[in-house]
């Protein structure tokens, strides 16, 4: 072919591939899975890909919690019991890429200053005390992470870690891993039997006060706390092999909707997509589903959440996702 003729094919040739990859942009998956949730009845109100598994990151540490709060209410530790910091729990604040409040050999903080660190701050390397001092070993503890989640009926969940940070072979299935609809079993678990919200609902707190010359001001990673209508917890999750994600739950008119999304592209998108199906999930609510209350002490666990009758796939113009094209990443 004479190169006048070929010039212009090659062009045209360029300009369809360059249309080829916006195209797939475009159409790229808001997350990986996700799901809503009535956390009074644990109907489920919304679901999409809810049983693919997926690393949740820091969304680990609400099961570091529920472990704790056995411990505490078994009374084998306490909200005021004085945490040491060892050499192993200060390794794990020098990670790269970790988040951290920089806890140094020797330092001694109460539990609860630690638990405001690992859901506020997201800290690993006080999850990792935390777990060091209820569990004796950190491997006995995620033990107790383990049958907490099989008590809880969270089949496709494995825990290798009291905080969520990628193992050293950084391969995915050397971590922990979990389902949108595992992870929502957990929330409304929390939501029920503890007092998660008081630690997750918290936007801002200084760690270290009056203990430290340098006291760390720690801010939520939620960033829709105090920003979308009832939003008071759970918690946030990032690492390269997660993605983003979000276990969120919201009060309106004495009903309180969880909702799991894992797997995100970046933070923006999350969270436009979890505002988005909180707000469907209040509408599609049952008239007849009864205002959520917390269980009463000894009350049995919740079940598996329920599936409702299936409704009509959303049209592109009313469905929970929002693709938001070249969004940055946080």
């Amino acid at each position: 072919m004479p190169l006048k003729r070929l010039f212009p094919a090659v062009v045209l040739a360029v300009a369809a591939a360059a249309s080829a990859v916006v195209a797939s942009a475009r159409t790229a998956p808001a997350y990986k899975g996700a799901i809503a949730t009535d956390a009074g009845s644990g109907t489920v109100l919304f679901e999409d890909n809810a049983d693919a598994l997926s690393p949740p990151a820091s969304m680990t540490k609400l099961m570091t919690y529920a472990v704790l709060d056995d411990d505490i209410r078994k009374g084998a530790i306490r909200l005021d019991t004085p945490v040491t910091v060892t050499p192993e729990d200060a390794r794990v604040a020098a990670l790269k890429d970790s988040t951290e409040v920089w806890l140094r050999q020797g330092e001694t903080f109460p539990v609860e200053d630690l638990i405001y660190a690992m859901m506020i701050q997201s800290a690993n390397d006080a999850a990792y005390a935390l777990a060091h001092k209820a569990g004796g070993t950190v491997g006995a503890f995620v033990a107790q992470m383990n049958a907490k989640a099989r008590e809880l009926g969270m089949t496709r969940s494995t825990f290798r870690s009291p905080h969520g940070f990628p193992p050293p072979s950084r391969r995915i299935a050397d971590g922990d891993l979990t389902t949108p609809r595992d992870f929502a079993l957990l929330c409304r678990y929390l939501l029920l039997h503890t007092d998660i919200l008081k630690y997750t609902s918290v936007r801002s707190r200084t760690f270290g006060a009056g203990l430290r010359l340098e006291p760390v001001l720690m801010n939520n990673h939620n960033h829709l706390l105090g920003r979308i209508p009832g939003v008071d917890g759970l918690k946030t999750g990032f690492t390269g092999g997660a993605g983003f994600c979000l276990s969120a739950t919201a009060e309106r008119n004495g009903h309180r909707i969880i909702v799991v999304m894992m797997d995100s592209p970046d933070h923006t998108t999350r969270d436009l997509n979890v505002m988005k199906l909180i707000n469907e999930a209040f509408v599609k609510l049952p008239i007849s589903e009864a205002p959520f209350s917390r269980a009463a002490p000894g009350a049995p666990e919740p079940a598996q959440p329920t599936r409702p009758t299936p409704i009509p796939a959303p049209t592109p113009e009313t469905g929970p996702v929002i693709r938001i094209p070249g969004a940055g990443a946080k």
